[in-house]
């Protein structure tokens, strides 16, 4: 008999540790999980903005990211998408990305297997005029199309911040966002 308890009590005491062991291992793991979610963006902390009065444009001549007529081909040619992108909130919505499928005559998809077609910075509350430079490989066959244009941002910084009057490129500095092409 006393033996039998000295058994029992020695089992049970491996099987508590186990158990606590399970459990601390557990609660980790779960507040792990909870710390993620709460400290990376998620697609439910992104906002949804509409596009409108889109349209693909070749680059105009004197743009300094059109390409010139060389003796070879150059690979790409450039085209800007331009729109106007509609917040509805009330706060500025950041690191906003636009998506669209741009399509060649055929209907086949221009830039394979993307369409993130670039960023537009932030986005204050109404309506936004924007404009994206597109490299489309050399050779594709016209006129170009596009559909399912969207932008996508968030309501805080998921990106490291541009200085101040950094927000857009060189390039997108100088492409008229104005232009009625």
């Amino acid at each position: 008999m006393v033996k039998t308890g000295r058994l029992e009590a020695r089992l049970g005491g491996r099987l508590e540790g186990r158990l606590e062991a399970r459990l601390g291992r557990l609660l980790i793991s779960v507040l792990s999980l909870v710390l993620i979610g709460l400290l990376a963006p998620s697609a439910a902390w992104a906002t949804e903005l509409g596009v409108s009065d889109g349209r693909l444009d070749p680059c105009p001549t004197t743009d300094v990211g059109a390409q010139p007529e060389l003796g070879r081909p150059s690979g790409a040619s450039c085209y800007a998408l331009r729109g106007v992108v509609h917040n509805p909130t009330a706060k500025i919505v950041v690191d906003t990305d636009v998506f669209a499928l741009i399509l060649d005559a055929s209907g086949e998809p221009v830039l394979q297997n993307r369409t993130r077609v670039g960023s537009i910075g932030d986005v204050p509350p109404g309506d936004s005029p924007f404009a994206l430079r597109l490299s489309v490989p050399m050779g594709t066959p016209g006129p170009l199309s596009f559909r399912n244009v969207k932008a996508r941002g968030f309501k805080a910084p998921v990106r490291t911040r541009a200085g101040v009057g950094d927000e857009l490129l060189p390039l997108e500095q100088q492409l008229d966002l104005d232009q009625s092409g």
